[in-house]
């Protein structure tokens, strides 16, 4: 089943069928139609987020489509292409951005990403207990929300010992609230007549990842780009010191007593991506003459954003949708919604703003 497309999803190729011998065993039981030519399919989508006509926004929705009709051909080799294409995209954005405005909006939105980090895992916690989620989901899921989605949950994971089940609920809950942020808050921003900066600052502090950010920020305009990419990075900074300090508290509470599996070898990545992200806005404020080939490298990024869009949308199985749950996907959704509201009167009000 897809989030999106529900039970009974439109198959583009409606006479194409797998063998059921071919099919996974839970697949084959389910009786879903599946098309039997996933590869040619799915590069033929990467073809298309290459043109002019593909977005952000539409990219999710054509992957998300490919993961409710076909069975994924490359899913190791998308997902890890997807996490190193999307920082490359980021990377690439940097070199159509002004120095002075990452500046600008990453003084403000330091301050503003630790209020909000703060209120989310606090909210979170409150929500896991009163919904009774497993303490370990409900904490990855609370630290997806406040951080950087996907990012924070890899790199807090192994910190408090998560397993498999639990990294994968945890993943496909953000995950699908990611890819309904990214198709309903532009809709929602110019609905309620957001400025450019008010909707990147929105989107920078209530989407979970920094691909769904970066999309929607991009289809609203150049300045929401500007403002949610830099105040989403900015944001994202905060999964290395959540990550140490997680682990310094699992280990002295493990004084005295057995250690806590995980947290002994853990080791948190850093984010180096990010300040690369900022040398290239300070090359393209500082270095005039290489303008047309920064324009060209910007417009990369922006293409690598698409693609990066549909390796995510496509890689959300029917499987990880059904094995989320109710329970941790209603924490979810609930600390989701609150965050995002919160967030979006306090900038229509004024209170915070770039």
């Amino acid at each position: 089943m897809s989030p999106l497309l529900g039970l009974q999803p439109i198959l583009i190729f409606t006479r194409f069928w797998f063998s059921p011998a071919a099919l996974p065993p839970n697949l084959a039981s389910a009786n879903i139609p599946i098309v039997s030519f996933p590869r040619t399919l799915f590069f033929l989508l990467i073809v298309f987020c290459l043109t002019p006509w593909a977005s952000p926004p539409l990219a999710l929705l054509v992957g998300l489509s490919f993961a409710a009709i076909a069975v994924h051909p490359f899913p190791g080799p998308a997902r890890k292409a997807s996490k190193w294409l999307l920082q490359a995209s980021v990377v690439g954005l940097g070199f159509g951005i002004s120095f002075q405005q990452v500046l600008k909006a990453g003084r403000s939105g330091i301050l503003y990403t630790a209020c909000g980090i703060v209120f989310a895992l606090t909210l979170g916690w409150i929500l896991g207990r009163l919904l009774k989620v497993l303490p370990v989901p409900a904490f990855l899921i609370s630290t997806g929300t406040a951080i950087c989605g996907g990012s924070a949950i890899a790199a807090v994971g192994p910190v408090i010992g998560a397993d498999d089940a639990e990294m994968s609920v945890s993943l496909g809950t953000v995950f699908i609230l990611n890819s309904i942020a990214l198709l309903t808050f532009p809709f929602i921003g110019h609905s309620l007549g957001l400025t450019q900066s008010q909707f990147g600052l929105w989107a920078a502090l209530a989407i979970h990842d920094t691909s769904s950010v970066v999309g929607a920020s991009a289809k609203y305009g150049a300045e929401a780009l500007v403002v949610g990419t830099t105040v989403k990075l900015a944001r994202a900074l905060w999964i290395i010191p959540l990550a140490l300090g997680t682990a310094a508290f699992l280990r002295a509470r493990a004084k005295g007593r057995t250690a806590v599996e995980g947290t002994k070898h853990a080791s948190v990545q850093m984010p180096w991506f990010i300040f690369i992200f900022v040398l290239a806005a300070v090359a393209h404020s500082y270095i005039p003459q290489a303008a047309r080939e920064f324009g060209w490298l910007y417009y990369a990024g922006k293409i690598g954003l698409v693609v990066t869009l549909f390796l995510i949308g496509a890689s959300l199985s029917p499987r990880q949708v059904k094995q989320v749950g109710p329970r941790p996907l209603l924490q979810g959704v609930i600390l989701w919604v609150i965050v995002g509201v919160v967030t979006l009167v306090l900038i229509k009000s004024g209170v915070i703003g770039i």
